[in-house]
C-alpha cells in the first residue's frame, strides 16, 4: 500500500469525497442528478490534469449495475476495443457494458469510428475524459451522442482540503504528527495551479524530506518552495492553454488594459515562449491598432527585434514597453476588416475578370486583344481621376471604411477633397 503514489491512495470513492468540481458534482447538479438516476448517458469530460475527471469518471462507471471495462487511449489498440464488443455476448454484458476510456484524444479514428455503432445502439456506454478540447480531437458522430461537462482546475481552498487529509494518512501511515503552518499549506495550495495530483505529490515530497523530532514531522516552508517551482502555470504549446493565454493576450491589449496584458505576457515569458509573444504582439498592432496609429506596428517590430536579439529573460522589457504602447495607443480594425472582407469575396463570390484598363500593355498585340484605355492620375488635378479599378462583378463593393480616430479621418478629408464626394460608411 505504502508503494502506491498518495494521489492514488487517497482516490475519492464517492462523488462527495471529490475536492473542487462543486457546479459538476454537487447536490442537485445536473451531472449529479443523472449519476442518482441509475441511467448514464455517454459522458465526456473534458479538462486539465489532475482535477477529477478520472476520479468522477470511475466513481460513476462504478455506480452502475453493467459490466466495467478501462482502457487508456494512450496504450490501446484495435485488439483491446475488440474484447470490449465480445463481452457484449457473453453473460457478464447481457446488461451491456461502460467502456472507461481515459485520454480518448489518443484513439485515431478508425479507433472511434468502431465504437460508434455500439455507442449508437447503447450496448457500450461511453465515458471518456481528455486534457485536450474535445471538439479538436474527437470524432464528430461521437460528440453528437454525448454529453460534455468541463472540469476546471480546483480552487486554492478546495486543494488545501486535499493536502490536509495527505497529511492526516501519511501521518497514520508514519505514527508521526504532521506540522505544517498555515503559510506552507497556502503556498503549496497556490502553486498547483489548481491540479490536485501535483499539490498531493509536493506534499509527499515534502514529508518525505521533513524533520522529525520527537514524533513530529514539521514540512518547512524552504521546502515546499523548491518541489513546487513553476507549478502554479499550466502551459503547453501545443495545447488549450497556450491558445487560452494569447487569446486573453490579444483581448486585453484590444481592450485597452495593460495591466491585464502585461500579466498574460508574463505567463507566456515565464513559459519560455518568447516567439509567440513576439508574433503575437506584431499581429496586434495590425489588426488592432491599425491606421489609428500607424506608426505602432514600427516600434513593435523594433521592439521585437531588440526582444529576438537579447534573449530572455532581458527580452522581458521591450516587449513589456510594446504592450504597454499597444495598450494604450488609440484602436482601428478598419483595415483588418476590409481585407477580411475582400478575403471572403474571394473564397465566396463570383469575382469577374480584372478591367481591361488595367491589364498589363507592355507587348506588342495587347491593343489587338482590348487592352488599353488607363488614365495615369498624375496627369490630372490633386493626382487624380474617377475610374473604375474593380472587376465588373464587384464595380462598386466597399471593403474599407475610414475609422473614427484622428488619423482615417484627415485621410478621409482628403479623399473627399481630391473627389469633390462626400464619403459615406455604411454604417452611417
Amino acid at each position: 500500500m505504502m508503494s502506491k503514489p498518495l494521489a492514488d491512495r487517497l482516490r475519492p470513492q464517492t462523488l462527495d469525497e471529490v475536492v473542487g468540481q462543486k457546479e459538476l458534482i454537487g447536490p442537485g447538479s445536473l451531472l449529479r442528478k443523472v449519476v442518482e438516476s441509475g441511467r448514464v448517458p455517454n459522458l465526456i469530460f473534458y479538462g486539465p490534469s489532475g482535477v477529477g475527471k478520472t476520479t468522477v469518471a470511475r466513481i460513476i462507471a462504478g455506480s452502475v449495475g453493467k459490466k466495467l471495462h478501462k482502457l487508456n487511449g494512450t496504450t490501446a489498440s484495435t485488439a483491446d476495443i475488440r474484447a470490449v464488443l465480445e463481452e457484449l455476448d457473453t453473460i457478464d454484458g447481457r446488461n451491456g457494458v461502460i467502456l472507461y476510456l481515459d485520454e480518448i484524444q489518443y484513439f485515431n479514428k478508425k479507433q472511434q469510428q468502431t465504437l460508434l455503432e455500439y455507442i449508437e445502439t447503447g450496448e457500450i456506454t461511453l465515458i471518456a475524459s481528455t486534457t485536450e478540447n474535445p471538439y479538436f480531437y474527437i470524432y464528430n458522430a461521437i460528440l453528437s451522442r454525448s454529453t460534455v461537462f468541463e472540469f476546471k482546475p480546483v480552487e486554492p481552498e478546495e486543494v488545501k482540503k486535499a493536502i490536509r487529509r495527505a497529511l492526516d494518512i501519511l501521518g497514520k501511515e508514519s505514527g508521526e504528527t504532521p506540522q505544517m503552518d498555515d503559510e506552507v499549506l497556502h503556498y503549496l495550495a497556490v502553486t498547483c495551479g489548481g491540479d490536485v495530483r501535483k499539490a498531493l505529490g509536493a506534499t509527499e515530497l515534502c514529508w518525505l524530506a521533513a524533520t522529525s523530532k520527537d514524533g513530529v514531522r514539521t514540512i518547512r516552508m524552504e521546502d515546499a518552495k523548491q518541489v513546487s517551482q513553476r507549478s502554479n502555470m499550466r502551459y503547453d504549446r501545443n495545447g488549450d492553454e497556450h491558445y487560452d493565454i494569447l487569446s486573453a493576450f490579444q483581448k486585453s491589449i484590444r481592450g485597452s488594459d495593460e495591466n491585464a496584458a502585461l500579466h498574460y505576457l508574463a505567463r507566456l515569458l515565464s513559459a519560455g515562449d518568447l516567439l509567440s509573444a513576439c508574433r503575437r504582439l506584431l499581429v496586434i498592432a495590425a489588426e488592432d491598432i491599425g491606421l489609428a496609429y500607424p506608426q505602432a506596428i514600427t516600434i513593435v517590430k523594433s521592439c521585437v527585434d531588440a526582444a529576438l536579439q537579447l534573449g530572455l529573460p532581458e527580452a522581458q522589457l521591450p516587449l513589456a514597453e510594446a504592450v504597454v504602447l499597444l495598450a494604450t495607443a488609440p484602436k482601428s480594425n478598419s483595415c483588418a476588416k476590409a481585407i477580411w472582407a475582400a478575403m471572403d469575396d474571394i473564397k465566396n463570390t463570383e469575382i469577374g475578370s480584372i478591367p481591361m484598363t488595367l491589364r498589363d500593355t507592355h507587348y506588342s498585340g495587347a491593343q489587338k486583344l482590348g487592352r488599353g484605355g488607363y488614365r495615369y492620375p498624375h496627369d490630372y488635378p490633386n493626382h487624380y481621376v474617377e475610374q473604375q479599378y474593380l472587376p465588373d462583378a464587384l464595380a462598386g463593393r466597399v471593403y474599407y471604411e475610414f475609422g473614427d480616430n484622428k488619423n482615417e479621418q484627415a485621410a478621409k478629408a482628403y479623399r473627399e477633397k481630391i473627389t469633390g464626394r462626400k464619403m459615406e460608411n455604411k454604417s452611417e
